[in-house]
Formats: structure tokens, sequence, C-alpha cells
């Protein structure tokens, strides 16, 4: 007599530890094994891509563009700060960003696929003062005279001008921008310099500042050749055509001056000559070059050719040097892990313009960890304190 019910195949009636194990055997003839689906699910994974906004002055925050794409994933969510944007798998949207700066997170539940930090930029002439974007100074573009011409038509630099709150007069600083790196991008010739922590530490002390661009620089007018190779493919690092481009950039110089001691508004008997990098060892040149015109010079990490240019110690020392007739203090402001100009190199500059008769004081100063000491202009924190204190003893309170 049959019973009731067919006993299980041979294979089904094993233990269940060699079942398993036959099952991990025939996976790769089966598409299955024991109904369930062969093979491990795909790891979640996903990208966040953030596009910073500028905040308006007075304003507290703008619309920042959160974009984002996710593969596998089963519950995505997009977060800023603790605020979920979106559970799409992918897409973009708009988020209202402060100036104090947010996380943006991806996740697949639990899981963190992607963060990333978001912050709102501050229009020119405002900072961020931990509620909205503050206004420092007045912005405004001008145009100065030059005695050049080009393919017979005149040449006009544009100069960038923070003004002061008030009536004036007041002190004015020139600032003079530095190079573009190795000089083998033109793009970056055609982007106007002009620096807001700067800025903002001298106008909020009351003093106009004025960041001219020289020859072929931002929107000035005229052709950018302040020592090429004879190509044009980047810098020189030969004496002959770095001193020529030095000449023409005091040349430049000298026009922003002219410009500056007629603008309306400037107490002509209080200006200071300033930049960085190559606007530094210019600043320095500039006022030996024209002492009657100048209370005082602040050079950042200047130099014209970088330490490993074949001719960058008679370059530098010699252009230094010509700052050594300025009978006023000046003041040098370098910092450490400059790829640029080290600090050894950099204080030899400083005794070869204290051998033409320069007068003033070096400082080297340590950034944080891992940050390019060639930037130091970017943390008044560092020298903001001494600087003052200089501005007070060159030109006055």
């Amino acid at each position: 007599m049959r019973p009731s019910s067919s006993p299980l195949p041979t294979f089904f009636r094993r233990p269940a530890r060699l079942r398993a194990l036959a099952c991990a055997g025939a996976a790769a003839l089966l598409a299955s094994c024991g109904g369930s689906g062969g093979g491990s699910v795909p790891s979640a994974t996903g990208k966040l891509t953030l596009t910073a906004c500028v905040i308006e002055a007075g304003a507290t925050a703008c619309q920042a563009t959160v974009a984002w794409s996710t593969s596998n994933a089963s519950s995505p969510r997009v977060a800023v700060g603790s605020t979920t944007l979106s559970t799409a798998p992918n897409g973009s949207a708009q988020a209202a960003i402060g100036g104090d700066g947010v996380t943006v997170t991806l996740h697949d539940g639990a899981t963190r696929l992607d963060e990333r930090s978001l912050a709102g930029r501050c229009v020119a002439a405002a900072a961020w003062n931990g509620a909205q974007c503050a206004p420092f100074a007045v912005r405004a573009t001008e145009r100065a005279a030059t005695p050049f011409a080009e393919g017979g038509n005149p040449v006009t630099l544009e100069v960038v001008v923070y003004r002061p709150f008030g009536a004036g007069p007041f002190p004015a600083v020139i600032f003079h921008h530095g190079s573009t790196g190795n000089g083998d991008d033109p793009s970056l010739f055609r982007i106007t310099f002009e620096h807001q922590a700067v800025a903002r530490f001298f106008a909020e002390r009351g003093w106009i500042v004025v960041f001219p661009q020289r020859r072929g620089r931002g929107a000035s007018d005229g052709t950018y050749d302040e020592g090429f190779t004879p190509d044009r493919a980047r810098y020189s690092c030969l004496q002959g055509p770095a001193l020529a481009g030095v000449e023409r950039a005091l040349g430049d110089a000298d026009a922003a001056l002219a410009h500056v001691q007629a603008m309306a508004g400037v107490d002509a008997s209080r200006i200071v000559s300033a930049g960085h990098s190559r606007g530094g060892i210019l600043a320095i040149a500039h006022a030996g070059l024209r002492s009657a015109s100048f209370r005082g010079a602040v050079n950042f990490v200047g130099g014209w050719l970088g330490e490993g240019c074949t001719d960058a110690v008679p370059v530098n020392r010699a252009t230094f040097a010509r700052g050594g007739p300025f009978p006023a203090e000046t003041a040098w402001i370098y910092g450490l892990n400059d790829p640029f100009y080290g600090a050894a190199h950099s204080q030899a500059n400083f005794d070869a313009f204290v051998m033409a008769g320069g007068k003033g004081a070096f400082a080297l100063h340590e950034r944080g960890a891992g940050l390019n000491g060639h930037f130091v202009h970017d943390d008044p924190a560092l020298w903001g304190a001494s600087l003052q204190a200089y501005l007070a003893r060159v030109a006055g309170p």
C-alpha cells in the first residue's frame, strides 16, 4: 500500500548543512538554489555635486544647488544639515545656505554614501558676521590713464577700489597683484585680482584700498608682458626678460599711483605701497623709486622669480635692492611652506634690501597644518595686529 504522500527525494532528505554546501557548489550551474536568488546584491553608491552661491549684502542666505546621483540605493536621502532635502535617487534641488557653512550628506538608509561641506560666499565688499553678509566698504571700478599706447590706441588700466564708509579724506593703500603661477595659462591673465581679506582689513580701519590691474591683466588694456620665454609659453627664468618685466610693471605702478593721488577722498600725504608675490616685490621697489609719494610699504611673500628659476637670486635681490633708498620702515610678511619662496631665500632677499639701505622688519608666519604659506595674506589673524601697529607708526592712526 502506497503512503499517503510521496517521500522527499534523497537530496532534500540530507541534513540542512549538507544541503547548503550542495547549493553553494551548484551555484555556478543553477540560476537559483532552494528558491533564493544567486549572487550578492551590489552595494549602493552615490555622489554629491554642490554649486556654491553668493550672498548679497545685508542678506542671510543664498540659494545653492545640490545635485546627486545614486546606484542600487533602496532608501536614498539627501540631507542639508539635519533637514531632509529629497528622497529621490537622483536629481538636484535648491537649498538656502548661509555664510557659516553646512554639511550636505547623501544616505542610503543608515549608510552614508557621500558627504561634502557648502557655504555661501558674501558679495564683494561684504563679510559674514555670523548672521548676515554685512557690507564693510563701497566697491567701484575705475580706469587709470597711462602714458602708453598699443596699436595706436591709448592704454588704460582697470582699478578696483574699496572705499570706507564716511566722508574722508582717507589714507590709501595701493595693493599690487602677483603673477599667474608659471605664466602658462593665458586664461588666468584676464581674471581681475582683488582680495577680500586684505580689502576688509584696511577698509575697516579707514583706508581706501586700490587694486590696480597691470597691462594685459584683468580688464586693463594692452599686452601682458612681464618676462616671457620667446614663444610666450611661460614666464622666463632668465635675467634679461625678467628684469624687463619689472621695468614694465613699474611703469604701470606709476600710472596707478598718479590715479590714486588724484582720487576724490584720498589723503595723498598718506599712501602706502603694498602687494602680494610679484606685487610684493613691486611694492618695495616702487617705494624706493618714488620715496616722496609713500609713507610705508608692505610686502606679502614678495619675489619676482620663484627660487627654482635659474636667475631667481640675482633678479629678486637686485629688484628688492631698488627699494633700499626708501627712508621709512617697511613690513615684510612671509609664510612657511611656500613652494615659490622658501624661508632662507626670502630672508636673504631681505638682507640684500637692508644692505642697500632699506629699513624694515621681516616676519615669518606658520599657517594651519598643510596650508600653502604663499597665501599667508588670507590669514589676517596671523599678521593683523602687527600690521595695524606698523600702519599707525608710519601713517598715523
